[in-house]
């Protein structure tokens, strides 16, 4: 997905934002680097994390399921209280 976008100084934003049914919902991106963000790196996949975000996601992981119920991204936030069915909200 980086190479179509051909944007070489944009990275994968990964974050935390206000809405959907529980309260926060995730989000992912590719946006410049801020003064403020943390550069992390996980199997040599680069993204970028806003100080609020890294708080709500330390601990978490990002997995890709192309199962059944289709395809996207998944995070397994060990700091969520409560999680919306859809999986992409939390409390």
């Amino acid at each position: 997905m980086h190479a179509e976008l051909n944007a070489p100084t944009k990275r994968l934003r990964v974050f935390v934002e206000s809405g959907g049914c529980s309260g926060f919902q995730y989000g992912m991106s590719f946006d410049e680097k801020q003064e403020a963000d943390t550069e992390l790196e996980s199997e040599g996949v680069p993204f970028l994390m806003d100080p609020a975000s890294l708080a709500y996601l330390d601990g978490s992981s990002v997995d890709f399921d192309d199962g059944l119920h289709g395809k996207g991204f998944e995070i397994k936030n060990p700091n969520a209280q409560s999680t919306c069915g859809c999986g992409k909200s939390f409390s």
